[in-house]
């Protein structure tokens, strides 16, 4: 099955927003820094302490959050919110991904590709809304 769930893109304080956020709403909420995934191994050593992924949910409230980490783009009002598809595997993200990219900014375009955690992609759509993709390993 697939996820959709809202995904905000912090300036390398999403683990100070997400607390804050937990403390505003309740509810559960994990925080997977870098340094704590396989990543690390090919990240600089300042990266190490950024935020993977983080991800609260309280009740009907559910959403992720990064720290921003591509390295040619910058943080600007417009592109720090997206959303976050989930799924188990590769060939389901796939056939979505595929169908969004019609269209899509070919310069924001990351393809779907395998990563150390599992499926990684990203694009802005025709209509400039960003989208992240994501499945287990």
């Amino acid at each position: 099955m697939i996820n959709l769930t809202p995904f905000l893109l912090f300036d390398g304080n999403c683990a100070e927003a997400m607390v804050f956020y937990q403390r505003c709403m309740g509810g559960e909420l994990t925080v997977t820094k870098i340094a704590d995934t396989p990543m690390k191994a090919s990240m600089p050593e300042a990266m190490h302490k950024k935020v993977a992924n983080a991800h609260l949910k309280s009740g009907a409230v559910e959403f992720s959050a990064t720290d921003w980490m591509h390295p040619t783009r910058t943080p600007a009002f417009g592109n720090t919110v997206a959303m976050y598809i989930t799924a188990p595997t590769h060939a389901e993200l796939r056939v979505v991904f595929d169908k969004l990219a019609q269209g899509a900014d070919p310069g924001l375009l990351d393809d779907l590709r395998e990563m150390p955690f599992g499926s990684y992609g990203h694009l802005a759509d025709k209509f400039g809304v960003h989208w992240f993709f994501r499945s287990e390993k």
